[in-house]
Formats: structure tokens, C-alpha cells, sequence
């Protein structure tokens, strides 16, 4: 028997195989390159990000820094605005206090002596009605002495008619000095009284005065509070509390000032170049060496204009 041959094996079936492998591995290939040109550009998106976030970060800090100071030097010009305003009054609130002051101290004074004087008539009264019972009881003495068994009780009654005798003449003497006293509390009384008309006179007059000028400036400076308390909400409030505190601190109440003639405004004392560089940078909020007054550039007065 002849042996069988086993028949050629197909090449057709290695190719497809072999262009599925090259198909599956162009999609891999694909993949792989897809995947790297996204990492790539994550990448390089993840290296540009960081430096362009930290610009507009820095560049929102400077505008913060910078609205900061706007909102501060206007805050200081409302205020000086407002002291020029209750310079204006000059000292009449100061006047008309005093003058309260001294109504109030003037109708304590005189309420005392009242009170005083009451007591005084009361102790007049008193002394004159102990007058009265010595009489009362001397003339009894003076009854008993008709019906005496002895003379113990003769010499004993006596010197009870002595001893009353003795409480109505003390007694007088304190009615004299009570009088006394009554009379100068009562010519106390009318003065301070007088006075006291007199104090409530210029209190009115005062008043009106000041009244006058604040009818005259109380819608002006009404706005500029409004003002004020508007600025105050772009201001945080540590650098408010600062701010508050240079004013209160200063003499002419400024808390913020320009620098002029590369000099502090406030107490004109010479500011470094580096420093001035630096407040014009408008990089962070800083203050003078001298006074601690804050510091703005023309930058920021004109900013405000």
C-alpha cells in the first residue's frame, strides 16, 4: 500500500492569523501612543497649570492688597471729613456737657439744703414743744411744793424746777442755733437757686446754638457715616481694629497718609527708597517705622480721586 501524504498546510490561514496579530498590535500600538499623547499633554498641562494658577493667585492678591488700601485711604478722608465737620461745633458739645454737669451738681445741692432745712423746722418744733412740757412740768413741781410733808421732798422738787429750767434755757439756745442755720440754708438756697436759673439760661442758649450747626451739617455727615460704614466692609476687621487704633492714637487722626516728598505725611520723618519700592509694589500693607501710621503711593490717592 502506498503511504498517504498529509496534505500542505494552508498558508492562507497564518496570514489572516498573522494580519489579525498585526491589526491587534497597530491597536495596541495605537493605544499605547494614544495614552502617551494624553499623558503628555496631562503633562504638560500639568506643568503650565501650577505656574499660571500661582499668577493669577499672586495677581488676586495684589488686587485685594490693592482694594485694601483704596478702602482704607477713602475711609481716612470720610473721616477727616467728619472731624472737620464736629471741629466746625468748636467746643459748644463740650460746653453744653459742662453745663449739664453743673445744672445736675447745682439741683443735688440745693435738694440737699431742702432736705437739710426740713430738718432743721423739725428739730425747732421739737425743742419748742420740750419747752412746753418743762413749763408743764415745772408748774406740776410747783403744785406739789404747796402740799410737801418735809423739807427732803421740798429741796427734791426744787432742783426738778431747777432741772427743767435748766433743759428750757439749753433748749432755747438750740432753737437759736437751729434758726441760725435755717436762715443761712434758706440764703444758700435762694443763691444757688438764682444760680442755678442763671446755668439753665446759657444751657439753652447753648444748645440752640448747637443745635443750629447741627442742623446745618447733620445730613452732610449722616452720609459720610453711611460712607464710612460701607468702606469698612471691604476692610477686614484686624486691619480695622489697626486702623482704629492709629487714629484713636494720633493727635490730628490719621491713621493712613500719603507719602509726600519721600516722607512720611503723618510725621514726616524720611522713608527708606526700598520701602517706598515696596509701597508702591502694592504687595502687602505696610506702615511707617516712626508713627506706624499706614502708608499709601500717589497711586492710591489718586485711585480714590
Amino acid at each position: 500500500m502506498a503511504k498517504s501524504t498529509g496534505k500542505p498546510i494552508a498558508t492562507s490561514k497564518p496570514s489572516k492569523l498573522m494580519k489579525k496579530t498585526e491589526s491587534s498590535d497597530q491597536t495596541v500600538l495605537k493605544k499605547e501612543v494614544g495614552m502617551d499623547a494624553s499623558e503628555v499633554e496631562a503633562d504638560a498641562v500639568a506643568g503650565i497649570a501650577p505656574d499660571v494658577q500661582a499668577e493669577n493667585v499672586e495677581d488676586k492678591t495684589e488686587l485685594t492688597i490693592e482694594k485694601r488700601l483704596i478702602a482704607l485711604y477713602t475711609l481716612q478722608q470720610v473721616h477727616s471729613q467728619i472731624d472737620k465737620i464736629r471741629i466746625i461745633r468748636g467746643e459748644l458739645p463740650l460746653e453744653v456737657q459742662d453745663l449739664e454737669d453743673d445744672i445736675a451738681g447745682l439741683e443735688t445741692r440745693v435738694d440737699n439744703y431742702i432736705q437739710e432745712t426740713i430738718a432743721q423746722e423739725k428739730s425747732i418744733t421739737d425743742k419748742k414743744n420740750a419747752i412746753k412740757d418743762s413749763h408743764a412740768l415745772i408748774k406740776k413741781y410747783e403744785d406739789q411744793q404747796m402740799n410737801v410733808r418735809n423739807n427732803r421732798e421740798y429741796d427734791s422738787l426744787t432742783k426738778e424746777i431747777e432741772f427743767q429750767n435748766l433743759e428750757i434755757q439749753l433748749s432755747d439756745k438750740r432753737i437759736r442755733e437751729f434758726t441760725a442755720n435755717l436762715e443761712q440754708k434758706k440764703a444758700e438756697i435762694d443763691s444757688l437757686q438764682k444760680l442755678l436759673q442763671d446755668r439753665k439760661n446759657d444751657l439753652e442758649i447753648k444748645r440752640n446754638e448747637l443745635d443750629d450747626i447741627i442742623a446745618e451739617t447733620e445730613k452732610e455727615e449722616n452720609e459720610l457715616v453711611k460712607t464710612s460704614e460701607n468702606n469698612k466692609k471691604y476692610i477686614e476687621e484686624r486691619l480695622l481694629t489697626a486702623y482704629t487704633r492709629i487714629r484713636k492714637n494720633a493727635r490730628n487722626g490719621l491713621g493712613v497718609v500719603q507719602i509726600e516728598r519721600d516722607a512720611c505725611g503723618g510725621c514726616f520723618n524720611k522713608i527708606p527708597p526700598q520701602h517706598q519700592l515696596d509701597i508702591r509694589m502694592h504687595k502687602k500693607i505696610i506702615v511707617c517705622e516712626y508713627c506706624g501710621r499706614i502708608l499709601v503711593d500717589d497711586g492710591i490717592v489718586n485711585a480714590t480721586q
